[in-house]
């Protein structure tokens, strides 16, 4: 297996194939890594993942919560979106600059096994029979190498994506972005949320660790102070209030583009190679780690021979709707954030107040800032029984309290093994199924653990949708595989059959 870019994407992925015995070479044009990178936000649903890593106690210790986005125009708070109430153990954005979750994930991969090749680019692909064959340039010198599946994490120029000749759907984002790093002389409020500022000057002010402040911002020109362009919309609202001890100031451009596909015979896109967004949500980055989380499984069950090539075609299935819908949100943000007619800005004003009024609407934002919105229901590779509060293709609540068999009380999700699927046996079934149930486990290279709960409190069998006796299939990535509420062991051979085969 070959991975190229040893970004976050890349370095996960690289992780994860490590961690599933699945042989893996990261390479990185790079001499080193970067020493700072603007991107700085974690989500939520980033954090449920390196929870499952092991990875969390790390994460929380060099980054800063971020509680809550507070959202202003012209001078007035217009609402906030409260984190809290997006359904996550974790209520909290993570801010902390991209660079530093690149040393993480780096010892992570370390600790698997795995290193990171640099000062090596790819130059050539070659896909045949029984694979790919890559052309890399390692400090002037050419090597082949000879990988069953290549993946390129190589961003916007990706030469992966180029090699094999896939395209960009989408268009350049007019207007400039800048950014630096500082920290907010007489700032007066609170350091534990993001503040938006929709004003003729857009900033939004994203904390990091040591009480510092991560300023993004829309410049008036091409030559202007950026400390004094962000500057002029803060002090509206703080008389007194200045940046100081400024570093990394720099302007860049973005982009809105998805691949036109996510896989071409052997090779294989993830994160901004196969897709950029605007920086206003914060979901480039963390969408890069979900499509990791995504393929790592698949890519060692084909390898494994396990299930057949066909099951990578999900990949694109599940995560290219979602590469297409983060886009369409940052350009509605960028639509917002850049009018400038003044009935305009009214009218979009109201519209955001009338919207962080509503507490229907104020979860939907809190969901959707915490990516806990991401669902698979039309994946080719779910199946079971739809039910309205847990159907196949949702992410496994991570606040349900139970008890299994045996054991002591927990959240449901701590149940589940990344490594592969659980089998989950919910409500009161029979011995005989219970028995079948955990044969199958035992017996199929799928299934890493098999899970009995018994009995469920009232409140948790509501949020579940459990009525009788139901087993999941919940998958590496904390997806619902398979929901059976009845004819359970049929169902389960069935959805065995659809995983290794990967389609219907």
């Amino acid at each position: 297996m070959l991975v190229v870019g040893a970004g976050p994407t890349g370095l996960l992925l690289a992780s994860e194939l490590q961690r599933r015995r699945v042989p893996c070479e990261l390479i990185d044009a790079r001499p080193a890594p970067l020493h700072w990178d603007r991107a700085t936000v974690v989500h939520p649903r980033s954090l449920e993942v390196l929870e499952s890593l092991g990875l969390i106690g790390r994460f929380l210790d060099a980054g800063t919560p971020q509680r809550a986005a507070k959202i202003h125009s012209d001078g007035s708070l217009l609402g906030a979106v409260d984190l809290s109430c997006s359904g996550s153990s974790y209520p909290f954005n993570l801010g902390m600059s991209e660079e530093v979750t690149e040393s993480i994930l780096t010892d992570y991969l370390h600790e698997q096994g795995g290193e990171v090749s640099r000062s090596s680019r790819l130059v050539g692909l070659t896909p045949h029979s029984d694979g790919v064959l890559a052309d890399v340039e390692r400090n002037g010198d050419r090597d082949q190498v000879e990988a069953g599946w290549v993946v390129g994490c190589d961003g916007l120029h990706s030469a992966t994506r180029d090699a094999v000749g896939i395209g960009l759907e989408g268009h350049d984002i007019a207007e400039p972005w800048a950014v630096f790093d500082a920290t907010a002389k007489g700032w007066t409020e609170a350091f534990d949320a993001i503040f938006v500022y929709f004003d003729a000057i857009p900033v939004i002010l994203t904390p990091l660790p040591g009480r510092r402040w991560r300023v993004y911002l829309r410049p008036t020109s091409a030559d202007s102070d950026l400390v004094d362009d962000a500057a002029s919309t803060i002090r509206r609202y703080y008389p007194a209030a200045s940046f100081v001890e400024v570093e990394n100031p720099r302007r860049f451009h973005c982009h809105s583009m998805v691949a036109t596909r996510f896989r071409s015979g052997p090779v294989l896109l993830a994160g901004d190679a196969g897709h950029l967004c605007s920086p206003a949500q914060g979901h480039g980055m963390n969408t890069g780690l979900q499509d990791a989380g995504n393929l790592a499984w698949k890519l060692a069950l084909v390898y494994e021979g396990a299930a057949e090539a066909a099951l990578l075609d999900s990949y694109e299935a599940e995560r290219r709707p979602i590469a297409e819908a983060v886009a369409r949100s940052g350009d509605d943000i960028e639509r917002a954030m850049t009018l400038t007619d003044p009935g305009e800005r009214e009218t979009r004003d109201e519209a955001i107040r009338a919207r962080l009024a509503d507490p229907a609407s104020r979860h939907h934002e809190a969901a959707a800032e915490a990516e806990l919105n991401v669902d698979y229901s039309e994946s080719p590779i779910v199946s079971g029984d739809a039910d309205d509060q847990l159907a196949p293709g949702q992410r496994l609540p991570q606040v349900i309290d139970v008890q299994p068999a045996g054991a002591g009380p927990c959240r449901l999700h701590e149940l589940t093994h990344r490594a592969g699927h659980t089998l989950v046996l919910l409500g009161s079934p029979t011995a005989d199924l219970v028995s079948a149930t955990e044969e199958r486990a035992n017996g199929s290279p799928l299934f890493e653990a098999f899970v009995q709960i018994g009995w469920l409190d009232p409140a948790a069998a509501g949020v579940l949708g459990i009525r009788g006796t139901t087993l999941l299939a919940v998958r590496p990535d904390g997806y619902i595989g398979l929901r059976a509420d009845a004819e359970h062991l049929t169902a389960l051979e069935r959805y065995h059959a659809l995983i290794r085969n990967g389609h219907p």
